[in-house]
Formats: structure tokens, C-alpha cells, sequence
């Protein structure tokens, strides 16, 4: 995989490539991505555990919205599934996304 971009894995083995800007909107992924200690900085993947697929495809949703109207004036609505709002916020807690 080229180096400007990241897989994501989820905890139940979906995985997601996302160009590294975009994964990089998230605090966590890219204190992994750029501290030189961490396996994930040498290989561009990162592995969570604790975060289904599900939540994690829409964590990649958001990067990508994020990153397409972060400077905008007109940003259109971000729709969240009721079911899923707890969860995604404790995990975009984790991976301190802006």
C-alpha cells in the first residue's frame, strides 16, 4: 500500500483505506501513524480492537466530511443513527476527532 494512505481494521476484521490526511483529522490515528515506536507507523495500518466495523465505517464517514467542508460555509447536516449516537461518541472521544 502506497504510504499516503492507512488501513483501518476494526475488531471485527473490516478494514478501511482512507488517504492519510484524511485518517490524520483524528488525534489518536495520527499520533500512531507519526510516532516512529509504533508498528502502525512503519506498516500504515491500525487496528482497533474495540471498535466494530460498523462504528468505524462511520468514524470514516465523518474524517471524510470533516476534511470536505472543514473551511465551508454551507456545511450540510452530518446524519448519525439514533442507535449508534452513545457509542460514536465515546469513540470519537477516543480517537479525538475534531
Amino acid at each position: 500500500m502506497s504510504e499516503e494512505y492507512v488501513k483501518l481494521i476494526s475488531s471485527d476484521g473490516f478494514e478501511f483505506i482512507l488517504r492519510k490526511d484524511i485518517a490524520c483529522i483524528s488525534g489518536t490515528i495520527k499520533a500512531i501513524l507519526n510516532e516512529g515506536v509504533f508498528a502502525e507507523a512503519q506498516s500504515n495500518e491500525c487496528t482497533f480492537p474495540d471498535i466494530r466495523g460498523s462504528l468505524l465505517e462511520k468514524v470514516c464517514e465523518y474524517l471524510h466530511y470533516n476534511y470536505r467542508y472543514k473551511n465551508r460555509q454551507d456545511v450540510p447536516k452530518f446524519d448519525i443513527p439514533p442507535e449508534m449516537v452513545l457509542e460514536l461518541l465515546v469513540t470519537a472521544e477516543y480517537l479525538d476527532s475534531e
